[in-house]
């Protein structure tokens, strides 16, 4: 070792004199002692570490006491910043997985708070003073609205499909089409959810086209369940053939066998209704008197992350009594949620007003421009140095693994700089207080208006502000 590293390495802070320090700035008013000495001993350990491995080029500077000190706090002061942060989706996605998809409405806010602001009657029967079921808060809504027979809750829609499959058919196997065997967000495949199912895959037919008669010369008495898988998040066009679920029904009574639907993005009301491409309904799916069905809470139903299980009683009495079904389930906050977001489609015509996800999808676009010429009448007041702002059309997008063929046109307002390329616009606003998130086009950056409201103005006109200072 050259005489550098020797010399930089005697020179490492001692960690006593460090918290010697951080103790006269109140550091210990921030974080226990413990918390604080285990930061000073990584902080130390990390410069040791760089002296010992980087190049003598890249060697570190010799530190001293009070900038090891300050290292430790920046780190004690970053630990009380919120790291789950509010953002303006102006990505026009309106079902931004990345971006936490569908935002709740007012009611279910309301209701989070209140039953977590002291005790619930999460489960205990008010009315025979014993205990009860925390699904009957939601399941009598769920049946009312879909013409389910019965209804389970879970903390997701793949634990649902999970949960589905190892009631009905752990040790059998589940028949479905090669052409459904879809992959999720996160890289998450239903041949991998349905191994840890431990059901046995049966893949029939080809990738594009698979009839009736693929799935009935592959049931024997190994079959456990007929699996539908409604490819939300991609289609398959051109030289195509699938079995219809009402087919498949059918086939599922005449061999005892009980057919799952996976619908996925879960919608309970006709898109076709508002222009959009048709979206299969929960209720529609059930009117084929299929056994059970799975899909999301928090995609077109709008509602918190869950995954719901309908279907026939004798079925959902099954996967209730899975031992699995406790590992899966969910608490009261994301109860209070959906309650208050299903009772806006007890009148369905009036659920797309009340629930954002469905009014940025179904918003007209002459109100979607009317929004984007506000802000861009507000950015141009703001006099920002160096920035340049134009109205244009644009295709936004369902996202959330719904309407993959669906463009919506939207109204963008368009952001040009003549002093920083557009990936550092994007980075900057990204780094603003309360984060804009954009999308970046060849020489300017574009703020979509569909999924963004009037009141998130005044974060993108302050973000634009900060950015063009810097």
């Amino acid at each position: 070792m050259d005489e550098k590293r020797k010399e930089l390495l005697r020179g490492i802070p001692k960690i006593d004199e460090v918290l010697g320090l951080l103790e006269k700035r109140g550091t210990y008013e921030k974080a226990s002692h413990e918390i604080v000495r285990e930061v000073c001993r990584d902080v130390v350990q990390k410069l040791r570490d760089n002296i010992l491995t980087v190049t003598d080029k890249e060697l570190p500077a010799k530190l001293s006491d009070e900038q090891a000190a300050d290292a430790v706090q920046k780190i004690i002061d970053d630990l009380h910043c919120c790291k789950l942060r509010r953002v303006v989706n102006a990505t026009g996605v309106i079902l931004h997985t990345n971006l936490g998809r569908a935002p709740l409405c007012p009611e279910a806010l309301e209701r989070i708070v209140e039953a977590g602001r002291g005790y619930s009657n999460l489960e205990f029967d008010l009315e025979k003073g014993e205990r009860g079921l925390r699904y009957d808060h939601v399941s009598g809504l769920i049946r009312r609205l879909t013409g389910a027979q019965d209804a389970l809750i879970v903390n997701n829609n793949a634990a649902a499909v999970l949960l589905v499959l190892n009631t009905l058919a752990e040790g059998r196997e589940a028949v479905v089409s090669r052409g459904e065997l879809i992959e999720i967000g996160g890289e998450f495949r239903i041949p991998d959810v349905m191994a840890k199912s431990r059901t046995i895959l049966r893949e029939v037919g080809t990738t594009n086209r698979t009839r009736l008669s693929d799935y009935e010369k592959a049931i024997g008495p190994d079959t456990g369940v007929i699996l539908k898988v409604h490819t939300s998040n991609y289609r398959i066009v051109g030289f195509t053939e699938e079995a219809d679920l009402a087919s498949l029904v059918a086939l599922g009574k005449k061999n005892n066998i009980p057919v799952f639907d996976d619908l996925g993005s879960g919608c309970l009301i006709n898109l076709d209704e508002y222009g959009l491409e048709h979206e299969p309904t929960v209720r529609e799916a059930l009117a084929t008197d299929v056994d059970v069905v799975t899909f999301s809470g928090d995609k077109l139903l709008g509602g918190p992350q869950a995954g719901i299980i309908v279907g026939k009683k004798d079925v959902i009495a099954r996967i209730k009594k899975n031992p699995l079904n406790r590992a899966l389930r969910i608490d009261k906050f994301t109860l209070a949620a959906l309650e208050a977001t299903l009772m806006h489609y007890l009148v369905p015509a009036k659920a797309p007003a009340a629930l954002r996800p469905l009014k940025a999808l179904t918003e007209p676009l002459a109100d979607v421009k009317k929004r984007a010429r506000k802000l861009m009448a507000k950015l141009r007041r703001a006099d920002i140095a160096g920035l340049t702002f134009e109205l244009k059309e644009a295709p936004s997008a369902a996202g959330g693994g719904s309407l993959p063929m669906q463009n919506i046109p939207s109204a963008v307002v368009c952001v040009r700089s003549a002093n920083m390329t557009p990936a550092r616009l994007e980075a900057g606003l990204r780094r603003a207080p309360v984060p804009v998130i954009v999308r970046v086009d060849e020489k300017e950056i574009l703020i979509d208006l569909r999924t963004v409201t009037e009141a998130e103005f005044v974060f993108i006109a302050d973000g634009l502000k900060l950015v063009a200072a810097s």
